[in-house]
């Protein structure tokens, strides 16, 4: 009975390893959520990938003292499959890493493949984009080809705080679909 019951064990592990997908990266290559700007800076200047041209890439959002790092590969760095990039910063940490991949270079299914393969199926999906979450990152797949990863604390925190009734035309919407 003893070894029945190690062979049932050592199948469930085995088929759990083989089953189970890897949980969702905060980040890509060095950057990753949550990073101070200075942080990520300097892992912008180590990794030519993202064309980094230094402290002339970094502004303030529009209306916010929230920080905004803009890379664009055009220039300094044409092989590389990035095109441009924005690193968005809240409360001085970074919250969501938008990647413009070149599509001479790279195709939507490819990456769709990917992530699918690496994360699993997509949490929720429609004709513009694709999602894997986690109970801290979102990575959201958009047409044609951006890919972003965001902190889930932050934006459900900015999404609270910005909470107002629908319009006229989203309850139109809404009723819409649900009498469908």
């Amino acid at each position: 009975m003893k070894k029945i019951t190690g062979i049932f064990l050592s199948l469930l592990f085995f088929s759990a390893a083989v089953f189970a997908k890897d949980s969702l990266p905060s980040g890509y290559r060095s950057i990753r959520l949550g990073m101070s700007v200075n942080e990520v800076k300097e892992a912008l200047k180590k990794d030519a990938q993202f064309g980094y041209r230094g402290d002339r890439d970094v502004t303030f959002l529009p209306g916010t003292e929230n920080i905004l790092i803009e890379t664009d590969t055009s220039k300094n760095a044409p092989y590389s499959f990035l095109d441009r990039c924005w690193f968005q910063f809240y409360e001085e940490k970074l919250s969501v890493i938008t990647i413009n991949i070149k599509t001479s270079k790279m195709d939507h299914y490819s990456v769709f493949d990917t992530l699918c393969k690496k994360y699993g199926n997509p949490v929720s999906m429609n004709p513009e984009k694709s999602e894997w979450s986690d109970s801290s990152v979102i990575i959201t797949l958009e047409r044609p080809l951006t890919l972003k990863y965001s902190d889930k604390k932050v934006r459900d925190k900015i999404l609270e705080q910005s909470m107002v009734e629908e319009t006229a035309a989203e309850m139109a919407r809404k009723d819409f679909l649900d009498n469908l």
